[in-house]
């Protein structure tokens, strides 16, 4: 949306109409109740739910969706999501809890919370490696593939890619979380989430994007910003290797490191892990 605003310089002031990010709500019903309430950048509200179901653990595969559609039209802030009969009978104590573990309450330990994730999420069991170079490019690059964050200055983005590191998806939103979503469902629906192996993330990585990682079964996530230690302790006890942009230059790597590969010869194919 565009609005007026002042500019002050230090010394003058002018006033000047800039593109501000829109945020609204963004209702999910599941099988006609009220599932979750998010506030959202309007966009990509299918792909969006696609992968906030897949992340809480309603679906496991595109075909457990009976219908997936926006209430009143391509204007609606409402998405309906109806299942399979027997994805239904499977998950009755999901659609009852109506919160996972992402809304954890106060006084719920940092351990818990991962015993509880552990439980629900298998550990990953790919051990796929990654060049760190063109790798830790994909991060440098994150920029370059914000359009909203271009016109706004106040989005956040998640971008996939794959062994190759062609990027597969990406989401913008004004949460990180709905930007994830929004990239775990574009490839989800179209059952091409397996290709996915790296995540690039503009924000800091909280356990709850560690989750969805996890859900969608991405192996590797780097991020702008550092991780917290819970997200850390996540990661891994899930085999997800986490690394964020270092300090002047490079990457921090907190766990995982035996999936970055970096080169012997430039001009052969022999690589080595990195020392850990």
């Amino acid at each position: 949306m565009n609005r007026k605003l002042i500019h002050w310089d230090k010394q003058d002031q002018t006033g000047s109409d800039d593109i501000i990010l829109s945020e609204e709500p963004l209702s999910i019903r599941v099988q006609g109740k009220p599932y979750s309430m998010v506030m959202r950048t309007p966009g990509d509200e299918i792909a969006h739910a696609a992968g906030f179901c897949l992340a809480e653990g309603i679906v496991d595969t595109p075909d457990d969706f009976n219908e997936l559609a926006l209430c009143d039209g391509s204007d609606s802030n409402v998405i309906t999501v109806t299942l399979s009969s027997d994805r239904r009978h499977q998950i009755i104590n999901v659609l009852e809890r109506r919160a996972f573990i992402s809304q954890t309450s106060c006084g719920v330990c940092g351990k818990e919370i991962v015993d509880d994730l552990n439980e629900m999420i298998r550990p990953l069991s790919s051990e796929n490696t990654l060049d760190i170079l063109n790798a830790y490019q994909c991060l440098e690059h994150l920029s370059q593939h914000q359009p909203l964050r271009h016109k706004t200055r106040s989005s956040h983005a998640a971008l996939l890619f794959n062994a190759d590191f062609e990027m597969l998806a990406a989401g913008e939103d004004v949460g990180r979380h709905n930007a994830l979503d929004k990239a775990i469902g574009k490839l989800f629906l179209k059952k091409r989430l397996t290709e996915a192996i790296l995540l690039v993330l503009s924000s800091r990585v909280s356990y709850e994007l560690v989750q969805k990682a996890a859900r969608a079964r991405i192996q590797i996530i780097f991020s702008i910003s550092r991780p917290t230690s819970l997200a850390i302790e996540l990661a891994e006890g899930l085999n997800i290797t986490l690394a964020c942009m270092a300090k002047g230059n490079g990457l921090d790597i907190f766990c995982g490191s035996r999936r970055l590969v970096t080169p012997l010869n430039p001009d052969c194919d022999e690589s080595r892990e990195l020392v850990t």
